[in-house]
């Protein structure tokens, strides 16, 4: 359960990379998000969309340290959101009830955060590199991971400490 929680959050963390220098939105109408938010299940709705870049917006500020998570903006994101068990032969079940179904993808991915920030606690966290606007999982070790990528920022990162290192000889 981790796992998945852990794709469908950076897959709306990540939905709004940095590409040669300019900001894009993966989940804006006329790039495609339609096709990302129901590649979760969602409708890919212009509502759906609309409160998926509000909870990724909330979610990237908490991450970042901008905004703690009581601000309320996560707190809204849930509203009349109910949670109900069910038995199966599996065990417990729980099923999420949302009075709308727009809001259905927003409160997977606010639930999904919990989940990781719980099972993996400071793991979660934005790519070291400023000018990137990606955020990663570390599942290194020790803990130190710094970048979304080690073949681009990681690199780009390591290149101009080399540069600064040289210059200042």
């Amino acid at each position: 359960m981790v796992l998945r929680d852990e794709e469908l959050l950076l897959a709306v963390l990540n939905s709004a990379p940095v590409i040669d220098g300019v900001a894009t939105d993966a989940l804006a109408e006329n790039r495609g998000g339609g096709a990302l938010a129901r590649s979760w299940g969602g409708s890919g709705s212009p509502t759906e969309l609309a409160r998926l870049r509000h909870v990724r917006s909330a979610l990237q500020a908490v991450i970042r340290g901008e905004e703690t998570a009581t601000d309320g903006e996560l707190a809204n994101a849930l509203g009349a959101v109910t949670r109900t068990p069910r038995v199966t032969r599996d065990g417990v079940r729980w099923d999420l009830h949302v009075p709308d179904d727009d809001d259905r993808l927003a409160v997977e991915t606010v639930l999904a955060w919990s989940r990781v920030i719980t099972e993996l606690p400071g793991r979660l966290r934005p790519c070291a590199n400023r000018e990137c606007n990606l955020f990663l999982v570390d599942h290194s070790r020790p803990g130190t991971a710094k970048w979304c990528s080690m073949a681009t920022c990681g690199n780009r990162m390591k290149a101009r400490a080399y540069a600064r290192r040289v210059a200042t000889g």
